[in-house]
């Protein structure tokens, strides 16, 4: 026998109601009891099962089984308290109705004067009623504020400044209070609204605007900032963190209008991150564009990694009939397949196949299995100074792993490659760049091969925070084990993107690719390497150059100061797209047959001739050179 669960919605709301129509009864009986009717007993229970249903009518139509009493506040009171108000008043026209056919309301009249009956009767009915919930309320309250007189003294309890006195706000305020002040107790709050000053929100005051947090911090002594601000547009909210970043205090955020759909979301406050400093507006998806994923098999190389996985993870919100992920490395590529099915119960099917891009035997199982209709090619080598070392493997795996996923996927007749490459691409100073770019040539190459059957495509981007090989995750153990930190010069710039965001505008940039193009990302401003470090420090809770070194280690082997996203001759045509923060460079002139010799003596070459033939291939690269 299956167990009663009494927490259910549906047995709270039917456990309601039935003591609201006690409530209400006992009410009028009451009354009428105290103003001598006991010889009326019969016209009460005449007017009993109308009264009820008008009484219960009210309810519903006021919401008050529909609310979240545990969350309840002033107004679900208040609601009640109306409604029954109202319940009392509609109880005259229902002894006027009854009057008119039987006379059951002259014989309570007779018994119990009818304002008195009416007036009290409708008084203590309230009581019962709207009392025995202001109960919960009240106790909320009154907790509230023992909770807060016993935390007065405490030294350890945090002093929060909420910034934006909003919806937002407000919710983050209650959130706070229901959990007893555990993540801190709001003292003050700001708003970029002028007229919001000197007001209050749930009884927090607001003291000045979001310019004013510093001043504002040190004189009411805040260590903990909540930014409450998932409507503010990106550009202000980042211009606000970096005011907020100079008091030295924890930060904390609410979630983004985009956080706040998601549902693996745990919990509506969470640390500020590196990412949040990034003045980007957040990506607008076009689903339309994104159809032609539905019902196909796609396949991502390198699906394991920081781009492949999350690739994949985009994907999979399209409803795709299979993905497959295919990885060198088992354990990310297990890993994610668990993240996946348990997020979508199998839907689209996951399957994890193991191998090398490089072995063509490989490679042709693989679609001889799944016969994708999709390509999305990732895996690659993208460690420069490792690439640097390593020039003959960097060859192997970009250049070649990538003509021979294309070539494949030419001979299983794929209806679409995307393959992913990087701002290391133009003017290439580094191996590892100069082998992004020949993959963007091998994708024209195809292209024009193979016109009229697969699409072929490439999407060029830079640095993404939080990949695998970025700075982020190095400078955090840096700041763990208190400095320095190491950055290679001061001037050095980056282009930078989360990886969310790039995963993204990758499986857009595939649905409007039409054949050959190199499609390019709005990578948004540059920002100095030395900047992103400060940042990081200073998010950490430490004071950069004093509490937390900054030291400079000069530049790599193929490093450059600053990364470019387009070449010249293509910057002449660049188109935008239906994305605005996608567009099109022009393609370069090549000569094809010339191409596919110097792909063979490339890949005939020793490691010392390497180099020398990858010049050829790509004229505009020049090794940078190190002081």
């Amino acid at each position: 026998m299956k167990k009663v669960d009494f927490r259910s919605a549906f047995i709270k709301s039917t456990l309601m109601m039935l003591y609201d129509i006690f409530a209400v009864n006992f009410a009028y009986i009451f009354v009428m009891l105290l103003g001598g009717g006991q010889q009326n007993m019969s016209a009460i229970w005449q007017r009993a099962l109308p009264v009820t249903v008008i009484f219960i009518v009210l309810y519903h139509a006021f919401k008050i089984y529909s609310s979240m009493w545990e969350y309840a506040g002033i107004r679900e009171v208040w609601n009640v308290a109306m409604a029954t108000a109202i319940g009392g008043i509609s109880g005259i026209a229902v002894d006027l109705i009854l009057s008119s056919i039987g006379g059951a309301a002259s014989e309570l009249k007779n018994g119990c004067f009818d304002a008195y009956f009416y007036v009290f009767g409708t008084l203590v009915a309230i009581v019962l009623v709207a009392g025995g919930r202001g109960m919960r309320v009240i106790y909320r309250l009154v907790r509230r504020y023992y909770r807060e007189r016993s935390l007065k003294n405490e030294e350890k309890l945090d002093r929060v400044m909420i910034v934006g006195a909003g919806d937002m706000g407000m919710i983050i305020i209650n959130e706070l209070e229901v959990n007893n002040y555990a993540r801190g107790k709001p003292i003050i709050a700001v708003d970029d609204n002028p007229l919001k000053v000197g007001k209050r929100i749930r009884g927090i005051p607001v003291k000045g605007t979001c310019d004013q947090i510093p001043e504002l911090a040190k004189k009411y002594n805040i260590n903990t900032i909540i930014l409450c601000l998932p409507s503010v547009g990106s550009e202000r909210q980042t211009e606000i963190l970096r005011i907020a970043v100079k008091t030295g205090c924890k930060l904390k955020t609410s979630p983004s209008l985009l956080e706040m759909t998601d549902t693996s979301q745990s919990g509506r406050i969470r640390d500020v991150n590196i990412t949040d400093l990034l003045s980007r507006p957040e990506v607008e998806l076009n689903r339309d564009v994104c159809s032609y994923l539905k019902d196909q098999v796609v396949l991502v190389t390198g699906g394991g990694g920081s781009i492949g996985s999350e690739l994949c993870r985009q994907v999979s919100k399209y409803h795709p009939k299979k993905i497959v992920v295919f990885d060198i490395y088992e354990n990310s590529a297990y890993l994610l397949k668990q993240q996946l099915d348990a997020y979508h119960k199998g839907n689209p099917e996951i399957d994890i196949r193991i191998g090398s891009v490089r072995d063509q035997t490989r490679l042709r199982e693989i679609f001889d299995e799944f016969h994708p209709s999709i390509v999305f090619h990732a895996a690659a080598h993208k460690h420069v100074p490792l690439m640097e070392d390593s020039p003959k493997e960097a060859v192997k795996n970009n250049v070649f792993g990538t003509f021979n996923v294309a070539s494949i996927a030419v001979e299983y007749n794929v209806k679409r490659f995307v393959n992913i490459s990087s701002d290391k691409a133009v003017n290439p100073a580094n191996v590892m760049g100069a082998t992004k770019r020949i993959t963007e040539m091998i994708v024209q190459y195809f292209e024009r091969k193979c016109k009229n059957s697969t699409i072929f495509a490439a999407v060029r981007f830079g640095n993404v925070l939080g990949s695998s090989g970025s700075v982020i995750p190095i400078f955090t153990e840096q700041i763990k084990n208190g400095g320095p930190v190491m950055v290679t010069h001061p001037e050095i710039t980056r282009y930078f993107m989360t990886i969310p965001e790039a995963a993204q505008l990758v499986v857009q940039a595939g649905g409007l690719a039409k054949g050959g193009e190199i499609f390019v990302l709005d990578m948004g401003e540059p920002v100095k390497i030395v900047t992103l470090a400060e940042n990081l420090i200073m998010l950490s809770g430490y004071k950069p150059y004093t509490e937390i070194e900054i030291k400079f280690s000069g530049l790599r082997p193929g490093e450059k100061l600053y990364e470019e996203l387009v070449l010249d001759e293509e910057s002449s045509e660049r188109k935008m797209t239906a994305n605005n923060k996608i567009f099109v460079t022009k393609p370069v002139d090549m000569d094809d047959e010339l191409f596919e010799k110097e792909l063979e003596k490339l890949k005939k070459a020793d490691v010392n001739e390497v180099r020398g033939i990858i010049k050829e291939i790509v004229p505009n690269f020049k090794e940078a050179v190190i002081d």
